[in-house]
């Protein structure tokens, strides 16, 4: 029995020393990324694009369908989301690979104004003091008016204006809620689910954003006509 408690406390103290040198490693990519641009540096190189629009400007379809597929707590957490993290944690071991990434919104932001693409766990870290950091800085709207302003939307729009006009002629504010539940389930996998990519896979995207849209706030205004329009 006690062979058996000394192996359980080696292997947590070696659990503990893995997971304070990856959060170590994710700090410092964290600091680099500071000191390589400063975070009002990269605010202000988003803010000053020609085809910045804020987050007001937008149908407020648009809002709750983000927020339901993307950051259903996003009011509630401070810029990391322990329970989407739990979650996430469970899936990606379940399938022994990075299935599930559990970022919140503000994470997401941080990696598209700081990071690349890349897919690791010191990566991850790194994004998440960065979103701390952001969080700590602006509001919470603010937040969102960088985020929808710093995401791709496929064919080389890379703002919310930008996808708008390019996809349907015409300024975010006019948006149907067609349109917008179609614009919001483009950024999970552009080059999959771009419209002039394969229609019949935004719509099929489309279809899997009304659906958690609705769950959390009930049947759309036009809900039968959009379900019409996905088939």
């Amino acid at each position: 029995m006690k062979i058996i408690w000394q192996s359980i406390k080696l292997m947590m103290a070696s659990v503990l020393l893995v997971v304070c040198f990856l959060t170590f490693k994710g700090y410092t990519e964290y600091r680099n990324a500071l000191e390589s641009k400063t975070l009002d540096v990269a605010v202000e190189e988003i803010v000053d694009n020609p085809s910045f629009v804020s987050i007001s400007e937008v149908p407020e379809i648009y809002k709750r369908a983000l927020l339901a597929v993307e950051d259903k707590r996003f009011y509630k957490h401070p810029g990391i989301d322990i329970l989407a993290i739990g979650r996430a944690a469970i899936n990606d071991l379940k399938a022994m690979a990075f299935v599930e990434g559990g970022s919140t919104i503000t994470q997401q932001l941080a990696k598209n104004m700081f990071f690349s693409q890349d897919k690791n766990i010191c990566r991850k870290i790194a994004e998440a003091f960065m979103a701390l950091t952001i969080e700590k800085k602006y509001s919470k709207d603010q937040i969102l008016d960088l985020y929808i302003n710093k995401i791709y939307y496929g064919d080389g729009y890379y703002t919310l204006r930008d996808a708008s006009e390019g996809y349907f002629g015409k300024h975010p504010k006019d948006l149907t809620e067609d349109e917008c539940t179609l614009l919001v389930g483009i950024p999970n996998a552009p080059s999959v689910y771009s419209p002039t990519n394969s229609m019949e896979m935004a719509r099929q995207r489309q279809q899997q954003v009304i659906k958690i849209l609705e769950k959390e706030y009930g049947q759309l205004e036009n809900g039968p006509l959009l379900a019409e329009i996905v088939q």
